[in-house]
């Protein structure tokens, strides 16, 4: 699609009013771009289908409007994200992907109905709409029953190929963080991982358990207070300020040994471990900690379901159904024992507001009797004087 010259349309020579001006970040990897946002940016994104983490973190970032130059919703599969930024007051346009390229962040724009002026060039737009989110989620919902199959069959596919890989053990790395025996909390940057973390405090703090970060999820450990102990994954979501933190490094690498994640780590003038490992980084993370003899491994913000993989761009979750067949008995997730520990909480309460109740009890008999030996003492005195 072309771009346009402003001055050269006098159909404009009367401009109305932007819905929206300032600022704009350009990436075409989201998580990327998430790193180091500065709030109240309009976004320019390339991301097709855009999930319900992206739009969290988005609004998290506190953006002002997000431009797509690619579907925001392909009505492949249903999701929640775009109505999440909606809902939010925070307006999407979609653009189209040719144009991309034109967008430079640090730009001033200013976003008309159904068009974007940047400088002295009118790029073509339209809003997407609660509306048009409403109908690609009705189309996604009727096509879930083939997309299950689908789904079902790449799983099963890749299962059968990659059960001898999950049964060989990992290669060994020396590591001066210690697992053995120890709960081990893994967090990944999944739907709800800020809130289940949030949800974890009483257990995090009675147990102390090994925290290790799946790249995105150090950030949310930093955030809600806690160092991690480790970082794994590809080091693509996680910030320079996480890697940076002091935590032990594992890039998690292909098979052949190769791990485009460890450059960065070196631009940075930190050391890392590289554990080749098939897989998802959140996989890798459960077989490390289970390889390293944990008693106990409790995941927070897990990809656990289709709309989970499918998101990620993983038709299938082979590797993920195998290293969980193979940890299983280790496994908890976050909510299990988020939910153990409020009702213990609440059992504190109770415990509590019952000891506090028997001690007024108390109080008030001894006041009774008291009073009953006050009274006695005066009738007894007024009968002995008549």
């Amino acid at each position: 699609m072309s771009i346009l010259n402003w001055s050269s349309l006098s159909l404009f020579s009367s401009k109305p009013l932007p819905q929206c001006r300032g600022k704009i970040s350009a990436g075409a990897i989201t998580k990327v771009l998430l790193r180091d946002l500065p709030p109240g940016r309009i976004v320019v994104l390339r991301h097709r289908d855009l999930d319900e983490v992206a739009a969290q973190e988005l609004i998290d970032q506190k953006v002002k409007a997000v431009i797509n130059c690619d579907l925001t919703m392909s009505g492949r599969y249903p999701t929640l994200g775009p109505l999440m930024l909606l809902q939010e007051q925070i307006p999407i346009w979609e653009a189209d992907a040719a144009v991309f390229e034109a967008f430079k962040t640090n730009s001033e724009i200013s976003v008309y109905e159904d068009r974007i002026l940047m400088e002295d060039q009118v790029i073509p737009c339209s809003p997407f709409t609660r509306e048009k989110w409403l109908c690609m989620q009705q189309q996604a919902n009727e096509r879930t029953t083939q997309l299950m199959e689908h789904f079902i069959d790449n799983t099963l596919s890749y299962a059968m190929r990659e059960m001898h890989a999950v049964m060989e053990p990992l290669p060994q790395i020396a590591i001066q963080t210690n697992l053995e025996d120890k709960h081990v909390l893994i967090v990944s940057r999944g739907k709800g991982y800020k809130k289940d973390l949030l949800a974890a405090k009483a257990y995090i703090a009675e147990v102390k358990p090994v925290l290790i970060g799946v790249d995105g999820g150090a950030d949310a450990l930093l955030e809600c207070g806690y160092l991690p102990h480790l970082i794994v994954g590809d080091m693509d979501s996680v910030t320079d300020k996480a890697l940076s933190c002091g935590a032990e490094i594992v890039v998690h690498a292909y098979a052949d040994g190769t791990a485009p994640g460890l450059s960065r780590i070196e631009d940075l003038g930190l050391s890392a471990h590289v554990l080749p490992c098939f897989g998802t980084s959140e996989d890798m993370a459960l077989l490390f900690a289970y390889e390293k003899r944990c008693e106990v491994l409790v995941t927070v913000g897990a990809r656990t379901h289709m709309i989970d993989f499918l998101e990620k761009g993983r038709a299938g979750m082979g590797s993920t159904l195998l290293v969980r067949m193979k940890v299983g008995a280790r496994l908890v997730d976050i909510k299990s024992i988020g939910i153990l520990y409020k009702s213990r909480g609440w059992t504190k309460e109770i415990s509590s507001t019952l000891l506090l109740s028997l001690f007024f009890i108390a109080l008030s008999l001894f006041q009774l009797h008291w009073i009953v030996k006050r009274v006695a003492h005066v009738v007894w005195k007024l009968g002995g004087e008549g």
